[in-house]
């Protein structure tokens, strides 16, 4: 057996790495000329390092990325609603890392040319099209230039080529248009001194006027030990560009909005001017899919299930559907039967996260909280919303996507 995966992501190198451990052979074709460090900050919650343990992968992901040790949730006022444990700290047999996109990226790449070797990546390969019939699948390449290259025939293709992916739209040509949440992201990193320990994951305000997610993905960066601080500001818009992760953002365009965000853990202002890149990109995701699977060939990641980043959940959901069908293709009886199971087990989880990102994410303690008090200071957070009704969202969310503590300890 051997397959072909369309994208060198994070879900096709993991998809990769699991198919190389079940003795299965595989080629990764990527679009751009080579694979760089590029983008922003990225969560791996403990589902998704429970995998990539399972890969070992997870001693060298820890050497560039933070290990977090809690998550905290405030209102704009710099007001604390609540903070609860993650990762080892929460009792999970694996962590949870914030990391750069990038950092993890070269570390599944090294991974791979170790493993696999160079011979099987092959970058400079935008697929645009993909053919099949009883005995394989065909895909179709052209180069940067736009010249035509070789196609390459194997057992199945796995499409991992992301958000604009070229195979979802071939299966689903008449899908609708990504719908847009209302609010535009802009993300950035920052080289800043260390808040809350150094370890902590922040959430703080609501999407009107505006939300900030901090939490930082890079340890000791000089001798004064500042941290690679990720930021990410979340703001009710109706304006917005067609979605693209590297575009560049501007800093008057929502600075505006988190002016008097002055806190005595963090000066939120002067924080997102120091940042050394920010992106723009508009808060999208697509309705979940009917079917991901036709014959031999099989979506995957933001290919299969692009969703609003709200549950910090985009990439370990990849890393999961990467596990799943590599262990359904060591152990079907056929290949089509294997895509079909996957799809099986797969589809109906992710398409939970999709909904549950839109309606409930963690998050949604904030959008009580805003409401609740008319998005006014309060003078104890149990007079707003009880315990019981906070750890009821985030330990649902946690169910949905499947790394409550239970789940994973089974």
């Amino acid at each position: 057996m051997e397959i072909s995966i369309i994208g060198g992501g994070i879900g096709g190198l993991t998809l990769a790495l699991a198919l190389h451990e079940r003795g299965i052979a595989c080629r990764v074709y990527e679009a751009a000329p080579e694979i760089r460090a590029i983008g922003v900050g990225v969560s791996l919650l403990p589902h998704s390092t429970n995998v990539l343990a399972g890969l070992g992968l997870n001693d060298a992901i820890a050497k560039v990325a933070v290990n977090t040790e809690s998550t905290t949730f405030y209102n704009r006022f710099g007001q604390h609603v609540h903070t609860e444990a993650t990762g080892f700290a929460a009792g999970y047999a694996t962590p949870q890392f914030q990391v750069h996109r990038g950092d993890l990226q070269m570390v599944l790449l090294d991974a791979f040319l170790k493993r696999i070797g160079a011979d099987r990546l092959h970058t400079g390969h935008k697929c645009v099209r993909v053919e099949q019939d009883e005995t394989g699948a065909t895909a179709f390449f052209v180069a940067p230039d736009g010249a035509e290259l070789p196609e390459r025939r194997a057992d199945a293709v796995i499409a991992c080529d992301g958000l604009h992916s070229v195979v979802r739209k071939q299966l689903h040509p008449t899908e609708g248009e990504p719908k847009y949440s209302g609010v535009n992201m802009w993300r950035g990193v920052t080289r800043w001194k260390p808040f809350f320990g150094g370890a902590t994951y922040v959430r703080a305000g609501w999407l009107t006027p505006g939300k900030m997610v901090i939490y930082p993905i890079r340890n000791e960066l000089d001798a004064d030990g500042l941290q690679l601080i990720n930021w990410v500001a979340e703001v009710t818009t109706p304006v917005y560009k067609k979605r693209d992760w590297n575009r560049p953002g501007r800093v008057e365009d929502f600075i505006g909005v988190f002016e008097d965000w002055h806190f005595d853990w963090l000066d939120v202002p002067e924080m997102i001017r120091a940042a050394d890149t920010i992106l723009e990109f508009p808060m999208i995701d697509q309705d979940p899919l009917p079917w991901w699977t036709q014959g031999r060939v099989t979506l995957l990641g933001d290919a299969a299930h692009p969703m609003v980043p709200r549950g910090s959940n985009g990439a370990g959901q990849a890393i999961l559907d990467a596990r799943a069908l590599a262990d359904r293709l060591a152990d079907a009886a056929s290949v089509t039967a294997a895509l079909r199971e996957y799809e099986a087990v797969r589809l109906p989880a992710t398409a939970s996260v999709v909904q549950t990102n839109r309606r409930n994410p963690p998050d949604a303690i904030l959008r009580e909280v805003y409401e609740r008090t008319n998005d006014k200071p309060f003078e104890h957070i149990d007079d707003v919303m009880s315990r019981e009704e906070i750890l009821a969202i985030t330990d649902g969310y946690k169910r949905v996507a499947g790394y409550d503590l239970a789940t994973l300890s089974k």
